[in-house]
């Protein structure tokens, strides 16, 4: 089976207060955040240690994973299954609605809202859902937005009405939606094999981000459109799209494109599962080698090591030059499947856990 896919200003600043963290052999590396990583698995109360979707809640940390939705409180684990009314055990992703505390928990088999302990389920024979292979799903005021297998669709909640939106009726020619990130002005759909589509809220319309040189494994024409067709992951944050493909990463302001390859960035792979924007110049990477931070001009990687498995971190600044930093933990697995922030603090999604990242101050 193909792989799910999968702003705040508190982060400029206290990356700022973190201070530079190069070590003693080189003191030029820009000043970058640092994490204490503590990791959650099954031997501590996760449901399982492939973890798909992370959602931070205020105090309240849900983790989607291959077998059920976990939520961390008070230090302890409480888990939905499927016998607990969850559509299926293997959640994709996650949503808060910011209205009512709602979660939404996109499945394999189906889209499951927990409301106050409460859980409903929508499928394809009990409602309008497109699929019942749920990727993606995006909470914007009183319209739920859901990216499925076959194509996308909108749940309103004030009239419980279904719309769908495909082929037929969107510029879309594969149906796989990989991602949804929604906005009152516009909603972005991530689109297996047919690029970036833009829904325009308020005139309805639609516009649709290929590729330009319509390659399948090299970019010919950096930074003139898209990346890649093979959109994993959308984030439209403070006007600006962040998109991630399997073959290198985007930035979109509405009028210039920039790309972002290995070759050229501090990307440690160009296989992008995940991207999720802070604001418009900063944004987090889950890439299957590792997790990269972006400043806007400088990354930041954090990962086990490929080879020994020993904590990593680098910092790579606009110049290209790199500057490892010895740190003493990482995240749990170097597959990184998602993130969400919990003030200065990240939790992280990966294959082989949950990871909290405490941001550290330096001495």
């Amino acid at each position: 089976m193909m792989r799910p896919a999968r702003k705040t200003l508190w982060m400029v600043a206290a990356f700022v207060a973190a201070g530079t963290l190069a070590d003693a052999a080189t003191d030029k590396a820009p000043p970058m955040p640092r994490y204490r990583f503590v990791n959650y698995t099954t031997a501590n109360g996760l449901p399982d240690n492939h973890v798909y979707s992370v959602l931070v809640d205020g105090d309240r940390i849900w983790a989607g994973t291959d077998n059920g939705l976990g939520v961390y409180e008070n230090g302890k684990w409480k888990i939905y299954n499927v016998k607990d009314g969850l559509a299926q055990q293997a959640v994709l992703s996650l949503a808060l609605d910011k209205r009512t505390g709602d979660v939404w928990a996109g499945t394999m088999g189906g889209l499951s809202r927990i409301s106050g302990g409460r859980i409903d389920s929508f499928t394809q024979f009990n409602s309008g859902l497109s699929n019942d292979v749920v990727y993606g799903v995006s909470v914007e005021g009183e319209n739920v937005w859901v990216a499925t297998a076959a194509g996308a669709c909108r749940l309103n909640l004030d009239t419980g009405e279904w719309s769908l939106y495909n082929e037929r009726n969107t510029p879309m020619v594969e149906i796989w939606v990989y991602g949804v990130s929604a906005a009152p002005d516009k909603v972005y759909f991530a689109v297996w094999g047919s690029g970036l589509l833009e829904y325009n809220q308020t005139t309805g319309g639609w516009d649709k981000y290929e590729d330009p040189d319509r390659e399948t494994e090299i970019v010919l024409f950096k930074d003139q459109g898209l990346i890649h067709d093979i959109v994993s992951s959308v984030s439209y944050v403070d006007k600006i799209v962040w998109a991630s493909t399997y073959f290198g990463d985007s930035r979109y302001d509405g009028r210039y494109w920039h790309n972002f390859l290995t070759k050229d960035s501090g990307l440690p792979s160009n296989f992008t599962n995940f991207v999720k924007g802070v604001d418009a110049n900063h944004a987090w990477f889950c890439t299957d080698k590792g997790l990269a931070y972006y400043d806007g001009a400088n990354w930041a990687v954090y990962k086990p090591s490929l080879t020994t498995g020993k904590p990593e971190m680098t910092v790579r600044d606009a110049q290209g030059n790199l500057t490892h930093i010895p740190v003493a933990t990482a995240p749990a697995n170097n597959y990184i499947l998602g993130i969400d922030f919990q003030g200065g603090d990240i939790w992280v999604a990966t294959a082989g856990g949950l990871s909290h990242g405490i941001l550290q101050s330096q001495p």
